[in-house]
C-alpha cells in the first residue's frame, strides 16, 4: 500500500550568524492512508516545523518528503491536502459561506458548485444555518469549525491541523474533539494533528508520535488500541490512563535525553 506521507531522514537547519539552529534532526515517519496521527512534544520541539515540511510550507535541509507518492511541492500544487492553522484566519468581510467558497472559486469551481460543496462541509461540522453569519458573530470554536469546513472543501485525502483547538476553553475543545473524531470515522481521511495536550492526543489518535525538545527528533511512536467509535467517557478508563501514562513517560524521557531545557 502506498503511504500517504513518507518522511525519510529529514533535517531542518536554520543558518544563523552565531550558531545554526537545528529544528528537526534526522526525522523519519511513515503515515498510512486513514490514520489519525498526533504529533506531541514540548514547545519549540519542531512539531509545527514537521507539519509545515509535509505541507511544503517549510524547506528541508536534507532528507526526502513524499505525499501521496508526490514530492511535497507537487502535492501542494495538486491541492492534495487541507491545512487548518492555529487561528481560524477567516476574512471578516465575508460570510461563513463566502469564506468556505473562496478557495474553491479561486481554483475555478463555478459559484453554484462551490456553494453546494461548502454547504455540505458546513453541515458536516455542525454549522448548517450559520452560513449567512460573519466570523465576528461566531464564537472561537465555531470560527475554527468554519476553517475545518473550508479545508475539507477540496475533498483532500490528507488533513493537516496545527493545534486548531489550542486557544479554546476546555468544554468547547472537548466537543470539537468529539466532532472531529466522528468526521474522521465517517470519511477516513488521513489526519496529522499537532497538539500540546496528552488527553487530546490520546483521545483522537490511532498513533501518537512523541517528539523531543530541540533539535526535534521522534523519541516514541505509540499505538492507541482504543476503539474507533470512542466517546469522551473513555477518558475515565484504565486503558486511556495507561496510554496517557506512556505518552507522559516518553515526553519525560525525551527531555532527559536532552538535559534540562
Amino acid at each position: 500500500m502506498l503511504s500517504t506521507v513518507e518522511v525519510q531522514g529529514v533535517s531542518v537547519v536554520y543558518p544563523a550568524r552565531e550558531q545554526a539552529v537545528t529544528a528537526l534532526d534526522n526525522v523519519s515517519l511513515n503515515i498510512q492512508p486513514g490514520e489519525f496521527i498526533s504529533l506531541i512534544g514540548p514547545s519549540g520541539c519542531g512539531k509545527t516545523t514537521l507539519l509545515r515540511v509535509i505541507a511544503d510550507l517549510e524547506q528541508i535541509t536534507s532528507g526526502v518528503v513524499r505525499v501521496n507518492g508526490l514530492s511535497a511541492r507537487d502535492a501542494r500544487l495538486a491541492r492534495a491536502y487541507g491545512y487548518v492553522f492555529q487561528a481560524p484566519a477567516l476574512f471578516p468581510w465575508r460570510t461563513v459561506l463566502g469564506n468556505c467558497c473562496l478557495p474553491l472559486e479561486i481554483h475555478g469551481l463555478d459559484k453554484a458548485k462551490a456553494r453546494a460543496v461548502a454547504m455540505a462541509h458546513l453541515d458536516h461540522v455542525g454549522l448548517k444555518g450559520f452560513e449567512g453569519k460573519y466570523p465576528w458573530q461566531l464564537s472561537g470554536g465555531m470560527q475554527q469549525r468554519v476553517s475545518i469546513a473550508r479545508a475539507l472543501g477540496f475533498e483532500p485525502k490528507l488533513l493537516m491541523m496545527d493545534e486548531p483547538f489550542g486557544a479554546l476553553d476546555e468544554i468547547t475543545r472537548d466537543r470539537l474533539n468529539e466532532q472531529l473524531l466522528r468526521l474522521w470515522e465517517r470519511e477516513r481521511r488521513t489526519v496529522i494533528f499537532v497538539t500540546h495536550s496528552i488527553p487530546e492526543a490520546v483521545f483522537l489518535s490511532s498513533r501518537i508520535v512523541v517528539m523531543s525538545p530541540r533539535p526535534g527528533r521522534i523519541v516514541d511512536v505509540i499505538e492507541s488500541g482504543l476503539p474507533a467509535d470512542r466517546t469522551l467517557v473513555i477518558r475515565d478508563t484504565p486503558e486511556f490512563a495507561e496510554i496517557s501514562h506512556r505518552v507522559r513517560m516518553s515526553l519525560q524521557d525525551g527531555h532527559g535525553a536532552h538535559g534540562d531545557h
